[in-house]
């Protein structure tokens, strides 16, 4: 009697220790993955790092991966939970990598495909998407997990130094084109990142710039495009602008502009 005893017991801590290990991303429910992780872990994910050091207020830019030299930034690890680095790297026209690298004498080439002006020039949604697929390729070749394109603002002023980046002047064109790239590119299991959200159109002050218009002016026209590649497209992520977005109504937003020229004029 002692013995079953004895033999229960160790099968009960048995079944709490094993019903108590931590969860392994890509064995467990992706639920019990992000349940399990900490409030640290989850901002330190969030925040990404430039190789081992991870970064402050100041946001990564440029070539800072350390797994993928000259890709943009990479995502913390967490192998406790068997969370692996996420690689991201530009660009808009194929990805953008380091071609050299120390201790070997190969060169990483990547190909230079056709901006998103041009590629929207076609009106062929099935190229697109070839031309997707074909950089999706190379992002995974690279081993990198997520493309920092495509953009898909819309084309109101010819001296925004974007424009190179985005598809077209007209919302439905872009949104189409820019769903075919998102969709060919993600065929390889390979992320994107759809960008710049939103209403990033001009170049003048454009880290700090306010955009004022009507709801109806945003919805219809601006944001549209977005609205086409998240519905018919799911990008895994999308980029934030750095302008200010003011919504008003017509007669607000007539005062808020002439107010807001007055004191781009007086500074």
């Amino acid at each position: 009697m002692l013995k079953a005893k004895f033999l229960t017991l160790c099968a009960s801590t048995l079944f709490i220790s094993a019903s108590a290990q931590t969860p392994k991303l890509g064995v467990d429910p992706i639920e019990k993955v992000i349940n399990a992780m900490t409030l640290d872990e989850k901002l330190n994910v969030l925040i990404g790092s430039a190789g081992n050091v991870k970064s402050d207020a100041t946001a990564t830019i440029g070539s800072s991966a350390e797994l993928v030299p000259g890709a943009a930034g990479q995502l913390n690890a967490i192998p406790r939970l068997g969370i692996p680095a996420t690689v991201v790297a530009d660009g808009p026209a194929g990805l953008r990598i380091k071609p050299t690298r120390e201790g070997t004498f190969k060169t990483f080439y990547c190909t230079h495909f056709p901006i998103e002006t041009v590629m929207s020039s076609t009106w062929n949604v099935d190229l697109v998407g070839q031309i997707g697929a074909a950089m999706g390729d190379e992002v995974k070749h690279y081993g990198v997990d997520v493309l920092l394109a495509p953009a898909t603002n819309i084309h109101r002023n010819p001296l925004n130094g974007r424009n190179f980046e985005y598809y077209s002047e007209d919302q439905l064109l872009s949104g189409k084109i820019c769903a075919a790239m998102v969709n060919g590119v993600q065929s390889n299991g390979v992320g994107t990142s759809l960008k710049h959200f939103a209403l990033n159109n001009q170049e003048t002050n454009r880290t700090s710039n306010n955009v004022i218009g009507t709801p109806r002016t945003f919805r219809e026209i601006y944001l549209k495009p977005f609205e086409i590649v998240v519905k018919e497209a799911q990008p895994w992520t999308v980029m934030t602008s750095y302008n200010k977005v003011l919504p008003c109504r017509w007669r607000q937003a007539t005062t808020c502009l002439c107010l807001a020229n007055y004191r781009s004029a007086k500074n």
